[in-house]
């Protein structure tokens, strides 16, 4: 059985026992909504006619496991990312009992806090290059490279750390790191807790808290163990250079559609709405999603003022009546499920309920997916995708993938 946390959601009032790590994020979007109208998808409604099925196939059991990636030249393999500070191997659907890689000595996990993202280099069959996002023993954020010893094990002495960012509190650390179609890697960080975002993080550029970060690891410049992008909004000035895009609270998941190279946001809202954000590819270079001037479309109460550009309205939005806390998905493309081909897929965390929408370029089509599953979920805390493109998603502390 999974090790299960209670949590309160903080800044949510909203108590959710979970297998591992809570989720959360929000952000706001007025620019999209004008860049295409059509994009503005209203709360999830009654589900469209959608023609054949979807169904999940359990994997394995994966315990408290957040997060599942494949690796580049490991066709048969799935790495599991569990917040108590492992990544565990699945082999053709057995969870191996070593651990690739083990820093649940060099971590501080509970809550919100914990082993929370991997992302390995593009370039990983060749040099062994991997990438983990994690709160250390202070609970700051810390994101640090490793390298492989063996196509089973990472070298643990092979730390090296790239990022180190202070958390005011032990809530919205994000945690989720993915390299993105430009071969950048890209760092989602919460707002760094405390109910409506007291330290107007979100919205701030002298900070990386509720930011989408983008760095250079292939490079080192300035001192750095890594390079800032020629072309970051903020890397001649005005604001932190490592920042890409703004006005999150917590991004849970974020991801790039495999074929377009779009770019898709979970972010959790604080107690009314939860949201997807959208960007095609490059355009969301300095874009402000909105937190904490906006929950979700909603001018947030209380809040401060925007800074800087107009935010961004998310492509789709729902309500507590349909879950408390959004978890991002993928757009799919894989082959082996014609019913979701095309569509972003993504799950509330709190009420197992899973909606599908058409990818971009002109996101829409919102429907439900729930009661076509032959599982109910609970706990989702992540979706991730295999090497061929086939789709996964984490809830009731197991590892499911969907099939027709």
């Amino acid at each position: 059985m999974p090790r299960v946390i209670r949590l309160r959601l903080a800044g949510c009032g909203i108590a959710a026992a979970i297998a591992a790590v809570a989720l959360a994020g929000c952000g706001a979007d007025p620019a999209a909504a004008r860049d295409d109208p059509k994009t503005a998808a209203t709360a999830p409604g009654p589900a469209p006619a959608a023609p054949g099925r979807v169904r999940l196939a359990r994997v394995a059991s994966v315990g408290d496991g957040l997060f599942v990636t494949a690796a580049p030249g490991q066709a048969n393999r799935l790495f599991v990312v569990q917040q108590s500070g492992r990544i565990r191997i699945i082999q053709r659907g057995r969870l191996l009992p070593r651990p690739f890689l083990d820093v649940s000595g060099r971590i501080t996990s509970g809550g919100e806090r914990g082993l929370l993202g991997l992302a390995f280099h593009p370039g990983y069959a060749r040099n062994g290059r991997l990438f983990v996002n994690y709160t250390d023993g202070s609970g700051d954020t810390r994101v640090v490279e490793y390298r492989r010893a063996s196509a089973s094990r990472a070298n643990p002495r092979s730390a090296r750390v790239l990022l180190t960012i202070a958390q005011p509190f032990a809530n919205h650390n994000g945690g989720h790191l993915a390299f993105g179609p430009d071969g950048y890697l890209y760092v989602g960080t919460g707002d760094g807790g405390g109910g409506g975002d007291p330290l107007n993080s979100g919205q701030r550029l002298d900070t990386l808290l509720g930011k989408l970060l983008r760095i250079d690891v292939d490079r080192r410049t300035g001192g750095r163990p890594y390079a800032i992008p020629a072309d970051n909004p903020y890397r001649a000035g005005g604001g932190r250079p490592e920042i890409y895009s703004y006005g999150l609270r917590n991004p849970w998941r974020f991801s790039f559609d495999r074929a377009r190279g779009d770019l898709w946001i979970g972010d959790v809202g604080q107690n009314a709405v939860e949201e997807v954000n959208f960007r095609r590819r490059g355009a969301a270079r300095g874009v402000n999603f909105g937190w904490n001037a906006y929950e979700g479309r909603r001018s947030f109460a209380g809040a401060g003022a925007v800074r800087g550009r107009a935010p961004v309205f998310p492509v789709a939005q729902y309500g507590r009546d349909r879950g408390c806390s959004v978890t991002g998905g993928y757009a799919y493309r894989g082959a082996r499920v014609p019913a979701l081909r095309g569509r972003y897929v993504f799950a509330d965390f709190c009420s197992g309920r899973v909606w599908s929408m058409r990818a971009g370029p002109r996101p829409g089509g919102l429907r439900e997916e729930t009661g076509r599953l032959n599982v109910r979920l609970s706990n989702v805390t992540s979706f991730g995708e295999g090497r061929n493109g086939d789709l996964y998603v984490i809830g009731n502390g197991n590892l499911y993938r969907f099939v027709r």
